[in-house]
């Protein structure tokens, strides 16, 4: 995002008379957080201009001139995308879906075809491309670290049809044989496990606490709380225990997508 925005709030800051840390206690915020604004890595989400605006006695003019993006995501979506841009280790697990970072085109485009209300064909580009462009962060051959535990159903549930799920899952064994990614199973011969309620995301930064991300149908949330985040990452260790080994879950992986039809 162009610096303008962040130069302007760093102006602000220092006609009040405060230290970075002083207005991020002020805001509820951490100072690593207000360092990122001004140097423009990140974007305020609009609860945070408006405590910014109210700590900085700014009426609403951070909130309401925030830099525009052109990102096609969910609103709900839209604080857990910007913290994603500046993690250092990404953990996810998905229930249904392959989680959006590790999507092919053709993946992507079937389960974002499946919204409700319908969007048309343009919208439906829009929509992949910001779900491809969220996947550059795997171009770096070793940062963010991520970490992948799949439900079985994400493998078995055939989005977009046999020869889509071969691409896409063919797409995961490619980013673990080259050791980018990590992927474990949950089979489903295990049965119950903690994390069966939803899709979720952790966040690990260099020089702020870890966040979680969790969503259902229509509604995501991200969480700062630490006892909160604590209780999320412990689920995720526990499923992790429970999951196939990364070796048995590439094999599983592998006979999967021959199932569905690829061929090497």
């Amino acid at each position: 995002m162009s610096n303008s925005y962040g130069d302007w709030f760093r102006e602000q800051r220092l006609a009040a008379g405060l230290t970075q840390q002083e207005l991020a206690a002020a805001a509820v915020m951490t100072r690593s957080h207000i360092a990122h604004i001004e140097a423009g890595r990140r974007i305020p989400s609009k609860e945070d201009a408006r405590r910014l605006d109210k700590a900085l006695n700014t009426g609403n003019v951070l909130s309401s001139f925030l830099p525009e993006d052109d990102a096609a995501v969910a609103d709900y979506f839209e604080s857990a995308r910007l913290l994603e841009r500046q993690a250092v280790m990404i953990r996810e697990f998905a229930l249904s879906f392959v989680p959006g970072i590790l999507q092919t085109a053709n993946y992507a485009r079937a389960v974002l075809s499946t919204s409700f209300p319908p969007v048309g064909e343009k919208e439906c580009d829009r929509l992949v491309v910001t779900r491809l462009e969220r996947s550059r962060i795997l171009d770096d051959p070793v940062s963010p670290v991520v970490w992948a535990v799949l439900d079985e159903a994400v493998l078995r549930r055939a989005v977009g049809g046999p020869d889509v799920m071969a691409e896409q899952i063919t797409h995961l064994v490619g980013l673990v044989e080259t050791g980018r990614v990590r992927v474990h199973v949950l089979p489903f011969g295990l049965g119950v496990h903690p994390l069966m309620q939803g899709m979720l995301t952790l966040l690990s930064f260099e020089d702020q606490p870890p966040v979680a991300y969790s969503e259902g149908v229509q509604v995501g949330k991200v969480h700062d709380s630490p006892a909160m985040v604590h209780r999320l990452e412990g689920a995720y260790d526990l499923a992790l225990g429970d999951a196939m080994p990364l070796k048995e879950s590439l094999a599983l992986m592998r006979a999967t997508a021959k199932d569905y039809g690829h061929r090497d």
